[in-house]
């Protein structure tokens, strides 16, 4: 782990940024396609957006206004609860790939595990996979009892799998299932929607390493061995979520970090979620 290139190779071989933007509660517009093009032109590789963000002709647009070869970019979107289901999936990614501007995606999702759905969804995401159009699959918010169903039937396992993960919420069971099973974990809202960011104990971590609360709990992510997308729309915070590839937290600071979890959502917990 270098610089914002670096990467972690998938189960399939694929390489994938450690390190990305997410732009979840980014609006469609102007401003979401210079955060792009200001994120690639920072060294960005990886982008992180999802059809029920409603965001994806923006990001597709700052992709091309950033003028940096399609290879070098990873780019993940995700197929939303609603139009789970074979046919249904397969049309939500052409939708997609259109608004994005793309020929094909890095990496495809679903979204949440929607029972009695995401099967025949997966079945969606395997064609895409082996016609090409998906260099990588995987999915979001799957709970371990989620996975072990969906890899009952599956002909490939999921390359990632993308969930709430923060100081406050460290998902050891997840990751520990994931670990097992050759599943890279990805953090979404790794800074807590910002509530991490007043924490009096990773100040005092980050004063000890000159560095902002947000890049200890980056690069407490990294360590742990975890694929993170922090979002932001400010040009100075997103090159200051890029600059944790310099400096190393002790086995001591891990230990103090993770001591802060309290299993504590911001978002939807999966197994009690509303998915209508």
């Amino acid at each position: 782990m270098k610089n914002l290139q670096s990467t972690t190779t998938l189960s399939n071989g694929v390489e994938m940024p450690w390190l990305g933007l997410g732009v979840f509660k980014v609006e469609e517009g102007t401003e979401l396609v210079n955060v792009v093009k200001t994120a690639i032109e920072h060294g960005y590789r990886s982008i992180d957006t999802a059809a029920i963000y409603g965001n994806e002709s923006s990001v597709g647009k700052g992709i091309q206004e950033a003028q940096v070869d399609r290879k070098e970019l990873f780019i993940t979107s995700k197929v939303w609860n609603s139009e789970l289901g074979y046919e249904k999936t397969l049309v939500a990614f052409d939708e997609s790939i259109t608004k994005l501007g793309l020929d094909y995606l890095d990496l495809y999702l679903i979204h949440w595990p929607v029972e009695g759905q995401f099967k025949e969804a997966w079945r969606a995401l395997e064609t895409l996979y082996e016609e090409g159009k998906a260099k990588a699959i995987g999915v979001s918010n799957f709970q371990p009892h989620h996975l072990e169903e969906l890899m009952k039937d599956a002909k490939i396992k999921p390359m990632i799998n993308q969930v709430e993960y923060h100081p406050r919420l460290s998902q050891k069971e997840v990751q520990a299932f994931c670990q097992k099973h050759d599943i890279q974990m990805e953090a979404w809202s790794p800074l807590m929607q910002g509530e991490l960011l007043e924490n009096a104990e990773l100040q005092e971590i980050a004063d000890r390493y000159n560095k902002s609360v947000a890049q200890v709990i980056l690069r407490w992510d990294l360590q742990n061995g975890v694929v993170s997308i922090p979002k932001s729309t400010k040009a100075h915070r997103i090159a200051e979520n890029a600059d944790v590839f310099n400096f190393e937290l002790t086995s001591e600071d891990m230990e103090q970090i993770n001591k802060l979890n309290q299993d504590q959502r911001i978002g939807p917990d999966p197994d009690n979620f509303d998915f209508s």
